[in-house]
């Protein structure tokens, strides 16, 4: 199935020059939403995940149904203040200026084959974040999965290392 039909551009958006990629028209479509959803699954059974790990908010609409598949747990990683218990955190850069991402400190077993799930792979930032923070809990990052690359942005070299697989690219 070629992904790419069903996602939308949309150009300018959310500031001029930039060309956004929806993926509201995959998860639209039963069908097409379930084929992306079984090929991460695939990915994941390859690497023996134990557990799935996904940044807010489009890591979890990628890896709830493939940790519902599985039959293994999803850990959320989200914004500070966000998570209600104990927590870890890691800061990491934005375009301007810096941001934080929390995981809850009981999350992740030592020694747990973790595999990332997110949306879409631009400069790297917000899973290299993620790696920190399932790496200060001593889990093993097996895999980072992403329905789309943007491949001009070179996030794959932030995360040289790192076993990536990605659905489409442009």
């Amino acid at each position: 199935m070629d992904l790419k039909q069903y996602v939308t551009i949309v150009e300018d958006w959310p500031k001029p020059g930039i060309s956004f990629k929806d993926i509201s028209t995959i998860m639209d479509n039963g069908e097409v939403y379930k084929y992306a959803t079984d090929q991460i699954v695939e990915y994941a059974k390859t690497v023996n995940a134990e557990l799935i790990v996904g940044p807010e908010a489009r890591g979890f609409i990628i890896g709830c149904p493939v940790a519902y598949a599985l039959g293994i747990g999803f850990a959320p990683v989200r914004k500070e203040g966000k998570l209600p218990r104990e927590v870890i955190r890691a800061e990491y850069g934005l375009e301007y200026g810096k941001d934080v991402l929390t995981m809850h400190k009981d999350a992740i077993k030592p020694g747990q084959r973790v595999l990332i799930t997110d949306d879409l792979l631009a400069t790297g930032g917000t899973i290299g974040a993620t790696i920190n923070l399932v790496e200060q809990l001593g889990g093993i990052v097996v895999g980072c999965a992403f329905l789309i690359e943007l491949t001009y942005l070179d996030g794959r070299k932030n995360l040289d290392g790192y076993d990536i697989m990605t659905l489409m690219q442009y």
